[in-house]
């Protein structure tokens, strides 16, 4: 009798522990699952802040081209407008780079897009000439490469 007991009282245990490591296993493979998606969706979030901002520094840019090619054809009345439309391409790159800013602390890509913004900014009084105003605008777009590219290559260690 003290045997089957014995035996019992070690099955007891031995499902016991079972138990506990079984549990210790799943709540290890939940929390790796858990982490996997929040990493995937940190990335998806960079990813989003990254293209937000080169997107709206585009419209930007390509709205500074067309407002000073308005300007020296000397089309004073699509030149105001485009210089309206302008200051709201201007602030919609508010958002985008804050929210880059705060998602991507990589000093490589905060530089980078610091060049983008400051290219493409510069190109507000680069309207003297056609020469200066397209050399602005290659200057602004080798700037939006490198922005990308500097991206692109942070993106792959996330």
């Amino acid at each position: 009798m003290l045997t089957t007991v014995l035996a019992s009282v070690i099955a007891v245990i031995a499902t016991l522990l079972g138990s506990v490591v079984t549990g210790h296993y799943q709540q290890r493979a939940t929390d790796r699952s858990q982490s996997e998606t929040r990493r995937r969706e940190l990335r998806k979030e960079h990813l989003t802040a990254v293209t937000a901002l080169a997107e709206a520094l585009s419209a930007h840019r390509s709205m500074m081209w067309r407002r000073g090619d308005a300007k020296l054809k000397g089309d004073l009345d699509r030149y105001e407008d485009l210089r309206v439309r302008s200051h709201e391409t201007r602030a919609a790159v508010t958002a985008p780079l804050v929210g880059l800013r705060i998602l991507i602390t990589d000093p490589v890509v905060r530089a980078a897009a610091d060049r983008m913004v400051d290219a493409t900014f510069g190109m507000r009084h680069q309207d003297t000439d056609a020469d200066t105003l397209n050399a602005a605008r290659v200057a602004a777009l080798a700037a939006h490469d490198e922005f990308v590219d500097a991206a692109a290559r942070y993106m792959q260690t996330v």
